[in-house]
């Protein structure tokens, strides 16, 4: 669910209906616009709206959908560009608040698919303590390392820590180059071990106190808590871990990396910093923006190679 849900154009029918009505989890189905097409019962008792609410787009006084930071969510088409950016599946931390009632705490998956030729995002909510959604199932089945959820939650619990104690929190993105090209020539199986060994390479080779997780299917990230300074020699030390030579199947190869890093002192949000890393990543050297965010922001730097 986007930041904005606005009135239904139109239904999905009957067999939408049929499919979804006895689904464990809510179930929204929302177009390019952030329109509510369709939604299920379950969405509407998970967010504390009527399923009438839901898809005319009315929401009751003091009602608000965030992340698990408190920051409000991006609209939809920020989250289909993310996950045309990113194929696969993205999952967020949220939180329902609601004046007259306790705050709801949901896992919201997010699917980019296709409704009636045109984008549209699909929703699964869950409540954080469903069965099955322990720490495990945040986490990456192919490298062990914490997922996008868990990232998410690291980092926001990072920044928590960095503005109540006046420290700094460093994320770097790394991104695997040509890792498409590598696969269509050794194969997938040499694909995985290579982002296994890459995963192996940051857990073991950074700090213990850092976070290391899987971003992407391509992209890992690294958060780092410390007194002072920029995310420099973090995104340095991480590139210098992973560079190394190694061989795969007989051939030795030296991963190519391209990597990025943002550092704030808590008073920005998750989803801003990881916007702010993420269009770092993808800008070319010579066009590094200045970041506008709330608080200290170091300048970060764009590296290739």
């Amino acid at each position: 669910m986007g930041a904005v849900g606005t009135a239904a154009r139109r239904g999905t029918g009957t067999v939408w209906d049929e499919l979804v009505a006895e689904l464990p989890v809510g179930v929204l189905l929302e177009d390019e616009r952030g329109d509510m097409i369709a939604a299920n019962e379950l969405a509407g008792a998970l967010l504390g709206l009527s399923r009438e609410r839901l898809l005319n787009g009315r929401r009751p006084a003091g009602w608000a959908l965030r992340d698990d930071s408190g920051a409000p969510l991006p609209d939809t088409s920020a989250l289909l560009t993310q996950l045309r950016r990113n194929p696969g599946t993205l999952t967020l931390p949220l939180v329902v608040r609601h004046r007259a009632t306790p705050e709801t705490r949901l896992i919201g998956t997010y699917h980019l698919v296709s409704h009636r030729g045109r984008p549209a995002l699909l929703v699964l909510l869950r409540p954080v303590d469903s069965p099955g959604l322990g720490e495990d199932v945040g986490r990456d089945p192919l490298t062990g390392l914490p997922g996008r959820a868990l990232l998410f939650d690291r980092l926001e619990q990072a920044l928590a820590r960095a503005d109540v104690h006046g420290t700094l929190v460093t994320l770097v993105l790394l991104d695997v180059q040509q890792l498409a090209l590598f696969n269509s020539r050794h194969g997938f199986q040499r694909g995985d071990e290579l982002l296994h060994l890459i995963a192996m390479r940051l857990r073991t080779g950074m700090r213990r106190d850092h976070t290391v997780a899987r971003y992407g299917s391509d992209e890992f990230a690294v958060i780092a808590e410390h007194p002072r300074g920029n995310g420099a020699p973090i995104a340095l030390r991480a590139r210098e871990v992973v560079s190394q030579p190694t061989r795969l199947g007989g051939a030795r190869l030296r991963p190519r990396l391209r990597s990025c890093w943002v550092t704030g002192d808590g008073s920005a949000s998750v989803l801003a910093m990881m916007a702010k890393a993420e269009e770092l990543l993808r800008a070319e050297p010579h066009a590094w923006p200045v970041p506008h965010l709330a608080g200290r922001l170091e300048l970060p730097e764009v590296e290739s190679g």
